[in-house]
């Protein structure tokens, strides 16, 4: 049996594959509980985490990506270190990015991030999805078997952000090979030739985002020098609302972290819907004769098994939570799929139910400011995802020769420190 009051969350395999029974325990503890590395606060109830997310006086971004491991260059002393966090920001690590930041840096730099997920560009970017999800569903229909994650979700939701984004599209496929994903046009997963002047990503190192960041300063740099009628050189001509201009880099970080964050969390998403999908023929049919759910089914899916696993914050200043106290430069780790699963806030939290009348008040997304930008796309995504695969397919069921039979199946997960992602879900089917 599994001492949960000593295992690592963040190494553990056995977490890692199922968190739920982790976050049971957790919760039987108190909504806000010590647990963890550094002092940290792990936070598993609804209402509280709603609290941090809309308090960004007391509880800063600065260690989002970094957790309950980052160390400040000060010791943490007084009653606020708020100007201790200001005084070493440029030290923390992914600074540059939009989500690590508070206000007011973080109110510039999302503003100018908006301006790449306005409607019209969704709308204009949906088009470019269902013909995508058909030309992805084509090139595994006839086989009648797939890994969905490496074969569809995952070069899918890459070349979605790309159009979103504007990379031209006959940099596409440079794009696949940079992020790992091989096709039968290349095989290897070798680097095309570039254009734009930026280095290949090294094939030993696909997880380096460096080649990324050369790519789009490129993009944007051509675009300032040369503008033309399209999405990139809006973006590299975009202004922060008092009316400055960005430097290259700024616009840069945000369109990659656009990128790199929408592509992950999304091919999540969707591989976490066809996992649930696939593991009930009845839900399948009730969605093929009822497509106005699909978006409710994709909201379950996102409150039930989230793609982000973790959030985290640091309290800047003394607070109290749950009749917690809490102190001054104390980590707190808000446990989204523990939250979403909240009895207080959801009834009968572990089981799957698209007719949940408060089914899109889940936390999957974040709240308040920090809220994800990129919501929108993903659920468009999803649900374009949805519509295709069931119109294209009868009697979708996982493999057992991988996955191994009903009540007793198998799943590899990778993780980061904030996500875990199924490394592979091999399905078979039917074609329509």
């Amino acid at each position: 049996m599994t001492d949960y009051d000593t295992i690592n969350y963040f190494t553990n395999p056995d977490v890692l594959e199922d968190p739920f029974p982790y976050y049971e325990h957790l919760r039987s503890k108190g909504a806000v509980y010590p647990t963890g590395p550094n002092g940290m606060l792990s936070v598993t109830g609804f209402d509280e985490a709603v609290q941090i997310y809309r308090d960004n006086e007391t509880f800063s971004n600065c260690n989002t990506t970094s957790g309950p491991f980052l160390t400040l260059p000060e010791a943490v002393a007084g009653e606020s270190i708020g100007e201790i966090i200001e005084r070493h920001r440029e030290t923390i690590p992914q600074n540059h990015l939009v989500v690590t930041m508070d206000p007011p840096l973080h109110t510039r730099e999302r503003a100018l991030l908006m301006r790449l997920i306005t409607p019209s560009r969704l709308k204009e970017n949906e088009a470019f999805m269902l013909n995508l999800a058909d030309q992805q569903l084509n090139q595994v229909l006839e086989a009648g078997f797939c890994d969905f994650v490496g074969e569809f979700s995952s070069p899918y939701a890459m070349l979605t952000i790309a159009d979103l984004l504007g990379v031209p599209e006959a940099d596409h496929q440079t794009f696949k090979t940079g992020f790992g994903l091989r096709s039968k046009k290349n095989p290897n997963g070798k680097m095309p030739d570039q254009k734009g002047g930026a280095d290949a990503p090294p094939n030993d190192d696909v997880n380096s985002l460096s080649w990324l960041y050369e790519w789009f300063a490129a993009y944007i740099e051509d675009r300032r020098r040369e503008p033309k009628n399209d999405v990139l050189s809006n973006l590299a001509l975009a202004k922060y609302p008092d009316g400055s201009t960005p430097e290259v880099m700024n616009v840069v970080h945000q369109a990659v972290f656009m990128f790199a964050a929408g592509r992950e969390t999304s091919a999540d998403m969707s591989s976490t819907a066809m996992k649930y999908l696939a593991e009930n023929a009845e839900l399948q049919d009730e969605l093929r004769a009822h497509s106005e759910r699909i978006p409710d089914f994709i909201e379950e899916c996102l409150r039930i098994d989230p793609p982000v696993r973790v959030d985290f914050r640091l309290a800047t200043r003394a607070a109290t939570l749950a009749g917690v106290e809490i102190a001054p430069g104390t980590p707190v780790a808000i446990f989204t799929g523990a939250a979403n699963r909240d009895p207080r806030r959801f009834e009968s939290p572990a089981e799957f139910r698209i007719e949940r009348h408060n089914v899109k008040e889940h936390i999957a997304f974040g709240r308040s400011i920090h809220a994800c930008p990129g919501a929108p796309l993903a659920r468009a995504e999803g649900r374009i995802t949805i519509e295709r695969i069931l119109a294209g397919t009868r009697n979708i069921r996982l493999s057992e020769a991988h996955h191994g039979p009903a009540g007793d199946r198998r799943f590899k997960y990778s993780a980061a420190l904030t996500s875990r992602s199924l490394k592979a879900l091999h399905i078979e089917f039917d074609r329509a």
